[in-house]
């Protein structure tokens, strides 16, 4: 089972969050990799470079980031992260609807053995130590929700007081408040 974590970032929250992951340096992939893709490091400076929706964060010092071919589908020929053997993180980034409501995104990372995934080995004690001081970090940073299961960065809390609508982007999803 993958560990995962709901967020709301605003762009402010974003940005202070892409600081924090610079001491890190983690290379920054997007879901469907194009030929010519150049891996960047995540940091504040590289927010206009980000994939619109989603992206992974590689940790490349740990281990090798693998990729193969998509071999069918609407992308087939484009290369994809092997998300289950390499040490990387998704990072689903949140956005605002049409109606102005920030949507839910995630981190999420795979690092136990799973039969589901066909994970033979436990992810690296190094990669599981990055992804927990990010976690105890956005837990430091971040306020709880009502309901349960959301952290909220501290500008999506302080826009939420300002008439922000927070929504989970999960299929029918409710709204969301910081826990008071």
């Amino acid at each position: 089972m993958a560990e995962s974590i709901r967020i709301f970032m605003s762009s402010a929250d974003e940005i202070a969050f892409l600081r924090f992951l610079a001491r890190f340096e983690l290379e920054v992939y997007p879901v469907r990799i194009p030929a010519a893709w150049k891996p960047f490091v995540a940091n504040e400076d590289a927010i206009a470079r980000l994939p619109a929706e989603a992206a992974y964060l590689a940790a490349t010092q740990i281990g090798e980031t693998l990729v193969d071919r998509v071999k069918r589908g609407p992308d087939k020929g484009l290369w994809r992260v092997d998300e289950v053997r390499s040490p990387v993180i998704f990072f689903e980034r949140s956005r605002t609807d049409e109606n102005g409501e920030l949507l839910s995104g995630k981190l999420w990372a795979e690092l136990d053995v799973t039969p589901q995934t066909g994970r033979r080995d436990a992810g690296p004690d190094r990669f599981r130590r990055l992804f927990q001081e990010i976690q105890a970090w956005l837990k430091k940073t971040y306020r709880s929700s009502e309901p349960k299961g959301f952290l909220i960065g501290p500008d999506s809390a302080r826009r939420f007081k300002q008439g922000l609508v927070l929504r989970d982007a999960e299929h029918r999803g409710g709204t969301v408040q910081p826990y008071r």
